[in-house]
């Protein structure tokens, strides 16, 4: 077996610690989100963390892990009497980003049904992870369908299994840790939710901090064990804290005081529902108990605030997580009066509640900082002339809600919802032969396959004489996330910058559709002489809602190099990620300028994409009140449809997608 890294040998990375050491205190916190880059000691941090859990007591043989002190009455290798249990260690058990759902809540043994005519359950690693720890690496990569199995086994402390007429529950409380880099994509909203904190962790930039991070990662790698050994001590004390601040729990008071200041704080954020001051108050009750002690302070009021609101606060995938410490504060001071308890306060001017040092209208900051950090260059409002030099970036205009763009035909990409799919979870449609490795059976239809050769076979007993070319796969149609690959004109035709604002607003309103149909996203620019490739297909739309954000504009209209572009781009992602169907959003007026012929020039560009049948729609940005229709020449060229910006919104392109489908076919 292999020796962790020993958790007290972490470097730095102390909200991280602390977050993990909270849930080992006290589960009920409800888990940890690790958000960071690469190479931040994330992973290593949570797999360390299982080496310092208390031994768990459980029924000898219960596959299920119940407690010998309060069996599950329902468990499936139950029922069970109280007492006489043993102990063994807590587990972390992982859940792989590509693991199947039956992997995930357990499956009938369909060998055994076949060949025995027994229903026989057989768990999975939600059965598994109960009373220990769920450890989701790169969780923000995980199939919709396993997110929506985690959070019903969340929610409700339980797994439920109905298929294949098995109908089997058990128990399944975990404490739920992910860690991810969110370069790679965010969380679906409702996932982010039921992770009680969340950390933010980056490398240090102090060189001695750094310098011993490498010494001590060398010294494991080159003897885990002496290496762990070293750390012993420390280890073992950290664990028999962790069983004190358990043992001092029940005793810790948390005062109308505390809950005051935990209710005002949520109020003040904003923060959606009530799951945050529950959170806070738990995680500020931890904190005590950590510390020794049986009261919460305003200070494990704010610790608990800055560990659980985080991430609660971000009304759109655009947002970036955080907390403002000094409204923080403020809120705290405010709000930081006695217990209802304790006798009246008294309420002077410079006493608590009374107002004393709280700024007066006048001196208050006026509009949001941040748009005060960041004053528009040209409020002239005097648009330059196309073709003039590069001009600063302008501001997206307010996002939309947009109708589905889709692919034609049916894929078989990734599980996302755009697209039609085949896929490994969605409706069953039919059965089909396996080619390979059997993965989703089709029950009914291998018994029917089977069963006209039960005579020849000398069937004998109850069990179903069933060969391997019997089996029948289930083929499932669902929906699958594509590339959506947007190709931006940025050129001086486009740069009045009104205009330019609602163009970067109809980009950013396709973006957050995108980010809520599970799509990597990619983004080619172009103006001047050249297309650059401003992101690369990636799952981080908030990455690509940062580089429009600062996209400059101006000089001439290199269309032809970004349509080469973009079609290089799609090449080489078709051979990483074959499977995924791309969709190409080109955002332009139809203007070609700059180099010998260059309408005709990409026009030839763009049936590229017609010969390759990639889908694509070209967002027609000319204004005016004489039109050329350039940008309609450019959508038949390319095998695609075009619509204006108006058209883009969800209430005038109800057609749209019949257009696509109608050209493609």
């Amino acid at each position: 077996m292999t020796t962790p890294f020993p958790f007290t040998a972490v470097v730095g990375q102390d909200d991280l610690r602390l977050a993990l050491l909270l849930n080992a205190v006290s589960p009920a916190v409800g888990g940890v989100l690790v958000r960071g880059e690469k190479g931040t000691a994330k992973s290593t941090a949570v797999r360390a963390l299982s080496a310092l859990l208390p031994e768990v007591p459980v029924v000898p043989g219960c596959r299920f892990s119940c407690d010998p002190a309060s069996p599950d009455p329902g468990c499936p290798d139950g029922p069970h009497e109280a007492g006489g249990g043993t102990e063994r260690p807590a587990r972390m058990v992982e859940l792989p980003v590509g693991a199947s759902e039956d992997r995930l809540v357990g499956a009938l043994d369909i060998e055994r049904a076949l060949s025995e005519g027994v229903k026989a359950f057989e768990p999975g690693l939600l059965a598994d992870a109960h009373r220990g720890i769920l450890y989701v690496d790169e969780v923000n990569l995980l199939h919709d369908h396993l997110v929506d199995l985690l959070l019903d086994a969340a929610a409700m402390g339980a797994s439920y299994v109905e298929r294949e007429g098995v109908s089997v529950r058990h128990a399944a409380r975990f404490l739920l840790v992910g860690t991810m880099n969110p370069e790679e994509g965010e969380l679906r909203p409702q996932l982010l939710d039921r992770f009680g904190l969340t950390v933010e962790v980056a490398a240090s930039r102090e060189p001695d901090q750094r310098v011993e991070v490498v010494r001590r990662r060398l010294a494991y790698d080159d003897d885990p064990a002496t290496f762990a050994a070293r750390w012993a001590e420390e280890e073992a004390a950290v664990r028999a804290r962790i069983v004190a601040a358990r043992e001092l729990l029940p005793s810790v008071r948390l005062g109308d005081g505390a809950l005051r200041q935990i209710a005002a704080t949520c109020a003040a954020f904003e923060v959606d529902g009530m799951r945050a001051d529950i959170v806070m108050a738990r995680t500020a009750t931890a904190l005590a108990a950590w510390a020794g002690r049986t009261d919460v302070l305003a200070e494990d009021v704010r610790q608990a605030a800055l560990l659980a609101l985080p991430h609660r606060r971000r009304r759109n995938p655009f947002d970036a997580p955080g907390l403002d410490e000094d409204k923080l504060d403020e809120t705290l001071e405010e709000f930081g009066g006695p217990d209802d308890d304790d006798p009246d306060p008294d309420p002077g001017p410079d006493g608590p509640g009374g107002g004393g040092g709280q700024p007066e209208p006048d001196d208050a900051p006026q509009g949001d900082g941040d748009t005060a950090a960041r004053p528009e260059a040209g409020e002239d409002g005097q648009p330059q002339p196309s073709g003039a030099g590069e001009q600063s970036a302008a501001r997206a205009s307010e996002p939309f809600r947009t109708k589905v763009l889709s692919v034609p035909g049916i894929g078989e990409g990734a599980a996302g919802r755009r697209s039609r799919a085949r896929t490994e979870h969605g409706r069953t449609t039919g059965a089909r032969r396996p080619r390979g490795a059997l993965t989703k059976l089709h029950l009914a239809a291998t018994v029917q396959a089977a069963a006209p050769h039960q005579r020849a076979r000398g069937r004998s007993g109850p069990g179903l004489v069933v060969r391997r070319d019997d089996l029948r796969q289930a083929t499932r149609e669902g929906r699958e996330g594509n590339l959506v690959l947007f190709v931006v004109d940025a050129s001086g035709s486009m740069a009045a910058r009104q205009r330019m604002s609602a163009v970067k607003g109809a980009v950013l309103s396709l973006l957050l559709d995108a980010y809520q149909r599970r799509d990597k996203v990619g983004l080619v620019t172009f103006r001047g002489t050249a297309a650059d490739v401003a992101l690369p297909p990636t799952s981080s739309v908030d990455a690509a809602a940062a580089r429009l954000e600062t996209l400059p504009t101006g000089g001439r209209t290199p269309l032809a190099a970004g349509l080469l572009r973009a079609h290089e781009v799609l090449r080489v992602e078709r051979l990483r990620d074959p499977a995924r169907r791309p969709l190409v959003v080109l955002v332009t007026d139809g203007r070609a300028t700059g180099g010998p012929e260059p309408v005709a020039l990409a026009g030839r560009a763009a049936r590229l994409f017609a010969a390759d049948s990639v889908a694509s729609v070209v967002v027609d940005c000319e204004s005016g009140p004489v039109r050329l229709g350039l940008a309609g020449q450019l959508a038949g060229e390319l095998g695609g449809t075009a619509v204006t910006l108006d058209e883009l919104r969800a209430d005038s392109i109800a057609g749209l997608v019949k257009d696509v489908q109608r050209r493609a076919a």
